[in-house]
């Protein structure tokens, strides 16, 4: 396990070597409605303040990542095993997500004015009122970028947050709640209360104003339960199962270098990464070839040096999931091309990158999520069909479509919040001023873009009508008023 558990503190353990990392204070329930509240009465102050200030406590903060890169790369892997090249991107992402969300909040939250319902009678705009206090749960596998840049949107719109990171995982969160102090963020508006899901989510639920969460598509359903008892907002990012197209005009030795990147990065544990190829069977060999040769020469390597292509899982549980996977397949006939099998000589939650083939729908990996080092790879007869299996599915988080010229066509094919032409997931994940979230059992609601910034308002419109009102004069009939306005709506309908 990554954390003992004792009354007050929990032990972190480095899934490295699982060895000690730290002991962190557990937050109760009570200290969790003491956060909320505490955050609630500096809301209201920062809700008042000009966005452009908000912004600028942003613009800091970009430039303190950049600053303090290696600290914060060091506390991502400790804790979440992660090769430092995969951490690098998470900081860099982290940098350039929070810049953006701070150079476009003032335009996406900017007073609008709406056509009246009188022309030139009624003056109407909306606006973007905060929601009060935001809490969010975020998840181990990025424990620094989905904070930050989640914690941006909320509060560059003038809400709080109350961020309850994972676990395995709060030393980082701990380390951004100082960076965001440094960069002037005023003391109350961040507050982060470590501890047990189990014992801490119901609370957050019940004391916050809206629920951001990122993991399980289980645990996603819960919880929007519960905040739909209460009848606040919720947006979540959850599991998926997502797949890749390589196409018969398909660059292969592109393709193969960049699925090898795009299902392997982060041991698999990243949200985005790709667990299922459709190949083209003209092509498949081919591809086939070429993707086990990428994939055999990736370093699998623990520690901080820069060398390694993919690290460790973060925990013994989630290697147990990997490996339940891989074994049930290899017991009912798949293919075990490259890997299968754990590497505790290099670490104790290691597993190699593993590509099967042969997988079919009995097997648990088929359509369940693994998250972790392990993608099948399946031969299609058509463009066609391809698009079918890879629709076939509950989730809908990211897509990938490798070819020369149709991959535009059949991206808009695919039923996934996000999809890639040439790339696996960073093409996508990293365009900030777009929306990026699940359909189906992936999630609802998006993060980054306008989309995400404006999930964390309430819209309000606020209409004034001048010199005549929307009722009939004195001294005129209802009847007449009508015909008058039939008339009216009549001529405007024919206008606009």
């Amino acid at each position: 396990m990554t954390a003992t558990m004792t009354p007050a503190t929990m032990t972190v353990r480095r899934p490295f070597d699982n060895g000690f990392h730290g002991d962190v204070e557990v937050a109760t329930p009570h200290d969790v409605r003491v956060a909320a509240a505490t955050a609630g009465v500096a809301q209201a102050e920062w809700a008042d303040t000009p966005v452009r200030e908000r912004a600028a406590v942003f613009k800091r903060l970009a430039s303190l990542i950049l600053r303090d890169r290696d600290r914060i790369l060091d506390s991502i892997q400790d804790e979440s095993g992660k090769a430092r090249l995969n951490a690098f991107e998470e900081v860099m992402d982290a940098a350039r997500g929070v810049r953006v969300f701070a150079n476009t909040a003032a335009s996406a939250l900017a007073e609008q004015r709406r056509p009246g319902a009188i022309p030139v009678l009624t003056r109407t705009v909306e606006r973007h009122v905060p929601v009060g206090v935001v809490g969010m749960i975020s998840p181990w596998n990025y424990p620094f970028n989905l904070p930050a840049t989640d914690s941006a949107q909320a509060l560059l719109a003038g809400n709080a947050v109350v961020l309850k990171p994972d676990s395995q995982t709060p030393f980082t969160a701990l380390l951004l709640a100082d960076l965001l102090a440094e960069a002037g963020l005023p003391a109350g508006l961040f507050q982060v209360v470590p501890g047990p899901g189990a014992q801490l989510g119901p609370t957050l639920v019940d004391s916050c104003d809206y629920l951001m969460f990122t993991g399980s598509t289980a645990v996603g359903r819960e919880l929007a339960q519960a905040c739909a008892r209460r009848l606040i907002g919720f947006s979540a990012e959850l599991g998926g199962k997502n797949a890749a197209l390589v196409l018969a005009d398909a660059d292969l030795a592109a393709a193969a270098s960049g699925l090898a990147r795009g299902c392997f990065a982060g041991a698999g544990q990243v949200c985005v990464s790709i667990e299922r190829i459709y190949v083209a069977n003209e092509v498949y060999g081919a591809f086939l070839t070429q993707f086990a040769a990428r994939t055999r020469a990736l370093r699998l390597q623990v520690g901080h040096d820069w060398d390694a292509d993919l690290g460790s899982l973060v925990s013994a549980k989630q290697l147990q999931q990997v490996t339940r996977h891989v074994d049930d397949a290899r017991a009912q006939g798949a293919g075990v091309l490259i890997g299968g099998r754990p590497r505790p000589d290099i670490g104790p939650f290691c597993y190699e990158p593993t590509i099967l083939t042969g997988v079919t729908e009995p097997m648990q990996v088929c359509r369940e999520e693994t998250f972790g080092p392990v993608v099948s790879v399946y031969g299609v007869d058509s463009e066609a069909e391809a698009i079918a299996r890879a629709n076939d599915s509950s989730y809908g988080l990211n897509a990938s479509v490798w070819s020369r010229r149709r991959g535009e066509e059949v991206a808009r094919r695919l039923r996934a919040g996000t999809v890639n032409i040439n790339e696996s997931y960073a093409a996508a994940f990293g365009s900030h001023a777009a929306p990026m979230g699940g359909m189906g059992e992936s999630g609802q609601g998006r993060r980054h873009g306008a989309s995400g910034l404006l999930k964390y308002t309430e819209p309000q419109t606020i209409a004034r009508q001048r010199l005549a009102r929307i009722a009939p004069p004195d001294g005129v009939s209802n009847r007449a008023f009508a015909e008058v306005l039939s008339r009216g709506i009549a001529a405007m309908n024919r206008v606009l």
